[in-house]
């Protein structure tokens, strides 16, 4: 499990995305959601950036995490954001962190048969994967391979 009253202690990896989200729920986040649940699953943290100098994670101030919680189950079930909410009710929460309020989205790696979960009512272009720190999008050869497979 995670300690996030040591959050310097992580880093973005292949399972832990940061965003600020001080301005409100990141647009990225879908990208962020769909890479996690056609990996391996992983965690996204509202309320956290990345240093520069040596890409340690710390607590922002968050105006009001409640309203992202809200707005961000909102959202995970609307089939034009999100192909498929894949989340249960303990899956977000809000903890504490450096003494700040972050939130804490645990996203599962999600189950053959509702892959590949994709943004934007698009499984051609909305799907993604997970590489390191990064959100890539499936191209189409490796897409066309997970339907054949669901058939």
């Amino acid at each position: 499990m995670f300690d996030w009253n040591n959050l310097a202690q992580y880093k973005e990896t292949n399972r832990i995305e940061a965003k600020q989200a001080v301005g409100g729920l990141p647009h990225s986040i879908w990208e962020t959601y769909s890479a996690f649940a056609n990996s391996d699953g992983g965690v996204i943290l509202l309320g956290v950036a990345e240093r520069k100098t040596d890409k340690s994670l710390y607590a922002v101030d968050l105006p009001d995490p409640w309203r992202l919680v809200a707005q961000f189950w909102e959202l995970v079930n609307n089939p034009r954001i999100v192909s498929k909410n894949i989340l249960h009710e303990t899956s977000v929460c809000i903890e504490q962190a450096d003494g700040k309020d972050i939130v804490v989205i645990y996203v599962p790696k999600a189950n053959p048969q509702d892959k590949p979960i994709y943004i934007g009512g698009n499984r051609e272009t909305g799907a993604y994967y997970r590489r390191g720190e990064s959100d890539i999008r499936i191209p189409k050869a490796r897409l066309d391979k997970m339907f054949k497979e669901l058939e």
